[in-house]
């Protein structure tokens, strides 16, 4: 083939990967919808962790790996909770764009107030967060504030694209702020309230609707409840009159059932991501069965 028809060939090529979707990988669902929402058409997005798992604790697969390695960005939770997996697949995917430091690597945990930061960190805590805990994204508040760092880096990497991001950004702070308007209303008469929890997933929201948090089913982060622990929750339970019992879909149901019969305290399995339950597809539909299940 003659030169004079090669370099126009190429300069296809060149001109075809750059114009191309950006590689996007989100550790978890809810970080998957939202990078959809704000990149359409312009990103292919891929997930990592299904919904319905414990978030700390995920089997890497070497499909995962293959994965991270073709990403352009690589967007995590953070806070350390992907820390029990996700740092063997960077280092296997062997992709330098990803790294953390790099333009292709965002940590959403930066960009918001974390609670409950430990003034000390040690086994006998149980699985405590030295940087605090990480299940910010059961604040509603803090949804547009991801949405922002995520729009910001999609437009940093494919600058041509900043005013098309940008608006998609600017639609998704729209809806979200008319939905919180029907969920705040939806809350109002549970404001006050004292809960239980199995694991310490649902204190963004519980704090953000003004729940009171009266104490957790585990005795400690990660540690499965002992018969004396269970006895002691029951007395708590009764003397500060708690309503509800919330339970994740993970953890097991057993301690958090027995409570519930025994005292006929209501017990409601919550969503804590995209996925989690059929009913939670979107990040919207979260807080919807969220609500929708305290609610009914």
């Amino acid at each position: 083939m003659k030169l004079s028809k090669i370099i126009p060939l190429l300069l296809l090529c060149v001109q075809t990967a750059f114009t191309g979707q950006l590689q996007v990988v989100a550790t978890y669902g809810y970080i998957g919808d939202i990078v959809q929402r704000i990149g359409k058409g312009r990103v292919e997005v891929v997930v990592l962790a299904r919904g319905d798992y414990n978030p700390h604790i995920i089997i890497p697969k070497p499909s995962y790996i293959a994965k991270v390695r073709r990403a352009d960005l690589l967007v995590i939770n953070g806070g350390q909770l992907e820390i029990g997996w996700l740092p063997q697949i960077i280092k296997q995917a062997n992709n330098g764009v990803v790294q953390p430091g790099e333009r292709g690597f965002l940590d959403l945990s930066m960009h918001v107030h974390l609670i409950d930061v430990p003034t000390s960190v040690s086994r006998e805590l149980g699985d405590v967060h030295p940087e605090g805990n990480p299940h910010f994204f059961m604040n509603p508040d803090n949804i547009p504030v991801v949405a922002k760092a995520i729009t910001e880096r999609l437009s940093e990497l494919d600058p041509d694209n900043q005013a098309f991001y940008e608006a998609n950004n600017k639609e998704l702070y729209a809806l979200w702020q008319k939905n919180m308007k029907v969920w705040e209303e939806k809350l109002k008469p549970f404001k006050g309230e004292k809960v239980i929890e199995y694991h310490k997933i649902f204190d963004y929201f519980l704090n953000r609707f003004g729940f009171i948090i009266a104490g957790t089913i585990e005795p400690l982060p990660g540690i499965p409840p002992t018969t004396k622990h269970i006895a002691d929750v029951e007395k708590l339970i009764e003397r500060e009159k708690v309503k509800f019992i919330f339970q994740d879909v993970y953890n097991p149901q057993d301690a958090s059932s027995y409570l519930s019969k025994r005292l006929n305290v209501k017990l409601i399995v919550l969503p804590h991501d995209v996925g989690a339950v059929k009913e939670a597809d979107n990040v919207f539909s979260v807080f919807d069965e969220i609500i929708r299940r305290i609610t009914q």
